[in-house]
């Protein structure tokens, strides 16, 4: 029988603050992820389990606990992804996730009032809460479904594009077939003194690429390369991203269909980004006069 996902994003909020005191007091989200399944003795199956998308259940809801314990007071997080306990928070082993609910929505009833808004009832703010992550999800969506409707080619050379524009050199495309999955090479540069010969394969999944697919690409990149990348438009399980660290193994990166629609957003390729204007009107400065 299939094991489901059954922890609600309120259920995670302990767990969340554990796996961060176990990690020394910061992590970035997948290690915080790794560390939750841990702490709830999760099988692959549940950590694998789809929510929308790309994006699984335990990813879906522990990003609402690490929302609602940061407006709590608990977390905070960097620009760069890393999220880490709050001096309140170091001293917070576990929390009333009644009470941790009933002051955000008090704060954010208030943060309306205050913007002249329709204030949120406390029985209905998980529902619009939902409806705003899924809102954020859409974007990434829209754009991995557009790339699993080119052609392979065509994937393959918006891989090789993405490649270059990471600072990637002499990347080539090779298109070969029974080469264990090998869809292209090139060389990396680090600080102009350091060079890495990396091989990628570029697949449109729209499931979940298994550790044997990590396993033969590996197979083919020994003795032909420094560094091994997949990039794909679906997600990896669990067993793939453990293959694909194995100890003793050369490592392999990954990017998954999130990954590469956040990287093609940073580089600007075939997304546009609109900004808002917001017009503030100086009441003080037309006073003076």
């Amino acid at each position: 029988m299939k094991e489901h996902f059954k922890y609600k994003y309120d259920e995670l909020f302990n767990s969340l603050l554990t796996a961060l005191h176990n990690l020394g007091g910061s992590g970035s989200v997948e290690e915080l992820e790794e560390q939750v399944a841990i702490i709830l003795n999760l099988t692959d199956e549940q950590v694998n389990e789809i929510h929308r998308g790309n994006t699984s259940k335990l990813t879906y809801r522990l990003a609402w606990a690490r929302n609602y314990l940061k407006r709590f007071g608990l977390l905070e997080n960097s620009s760069r992804g890393v999220w880490a306990l709050t001096e309140e928070g170091l001293k917070t082993k576990s929390v009333d996730k009644e009470v941790v609910k009933r002051k955000v929505v008090a704060d954010d009833r208030q943060e309306r009032l205050s913007k002249n808004k329709k204030p949120k009832t406390e029985e209905h703010a998980d529902e619009e809460d939902e409806s705003e992550e899924i809102q954020k999800f859409t974007w990434q969506e829209e754009i991995i479904e557009e790339l699993q409707s080119i052609a392979p080619s065509a994937f393959e050379r918006l891989c090789q594009r993405l490649l270059r524009e990471l600072g990637f050199q002499n990347v080539e495309v090779t298109g070969q077939t029974n080469d264990g999955g090998i869809d292209g090479k090139g060389m990396l540069r680090l600080g102009g003194v350091l060079s890495f010969h990396v091989i990628f394969q570029a697949k449109r999944y729209k499931g979940s690429v298994s550790p044997s697919v990590v396993r033969d690409f590996r197979g083919a990149m020994v003795g032909r390369a420094d560094k091994g990348l997949i990039i794909t438009t679906g997600t990896f399980t669990r067993e793939a991203k453990k293959e694909a660290q194995r100890d003793g193994a050369p490592p392999i990166d990954l990017m998954d269909g999130n990954d590469l629609a956040e990287k093609l957003k940073e580089l600007r390729l075939g997304i546009d980004i609109e900004l808002v204007e917001k017009v503030n009107i100086k009441k003080e400065w037309f006073k003076t006069l």
